[in-house]
């Protein structure tokens, strides 16, 4: 095999590798971004849902909306949010359900000073 042969086969095999690297790097930046995604939570709510929009409750009011397996749990501000917060909350997440609230628990704060004010309820739906 001469040089320029040799040459030549290395320059393809560089050019090919130089593809394959600009291929997956795209690849790779296709994968991030603001895709819209088809996981659904529990109760048949898709992951995309804003569930502190869907609360019912004021933005500056809700810390936490989380799904769980016996229904809602929510961590607000009573001093930001309007009277009967809980159960609007409760009525509006067991409503993406298309189920009724059937009870409103209060949970103790372990570290009260983690958020001071805050208070801790779950929602359980029938």
């Amino acid at each position: 095999m001469d040089q320029q042969t040799s040459q030549h086969g290395t320059t393809a095999s560089a050019h090919r590798a130089g593809r394959l690297v600009s291929l997956v790097a795209l690849m790779g930046l296709a994968g991030c971004g603001d895709r819209m995604t088809t996981d659904i939570l529990p109760g048949g709510i898709p992951a995309r849902t804003d569930l502190h929009q869907a609360s019912g409750l004021p933005v500056e009011s809700v810390r936490t909306v989380a799904r769980r397996e016996f229904g809602w749990r929510v961590i607000y501000r009573p001093a930001h949010a309007p009277p009967n917060a809980e159960s609007r909350a409760a009525v509006a997440l067991c409503g993406l359900e298309r189920r009724a609230p059937l009870r409103i628990q209060q949970q103790p704060r372990l570290d009260p000073s983690a958020d001071p004010g805050a208070r801790i309820f779950d929602i359980y739906c029938a």
